[in-house]
């Protein structure tokens, strides 16, 4: 007696993976700390998973500009003048001298 295949209910890791990374998966929360009614810390939390190509049809592509991330030859600082020296303060009552 053959068994015959029988599809049930359970998906593997690859296809949960392969379906957030194609829609995108958006997790978000706020965590408050407060005190006899004193607000003392709040922290906003906002997370997108998605793929790189998802991320692009919604608009996302902050990575493409970002010189940390790209391989842009890096940017040569500009030099910066020499210091001026400062300026004397007057002391408080007293004249100033002419040079």
């Amino acid at each position: 007696m053959e068994r015959a295949p029988t599809v049930s209910g359970t998906t593997n890791l690859v296809d949960i993976l392969d379906r957030v990374l194609d829609k995108g998966l958006v997790i978000a929360g706020d965590v408050r700390v407060a005190l006899a009614n004193v607000e003392l810390l709040t922290i906003r939390i906002r997370l997108l998973v998605c793929s790189v190509d998802k991320a692009e049809q919604i608009g996302l592509n902050w990575w493409k500009y970002d010189p940390h991330l790209t391989m842009q030859a890096p940017v040569v600082p500009v030099l910066a003048e020499k210091p001026r020296p400062k300026a004397r303060a007057a002391k408080p009552g007293g004249r100033r001298r002419r040079r």
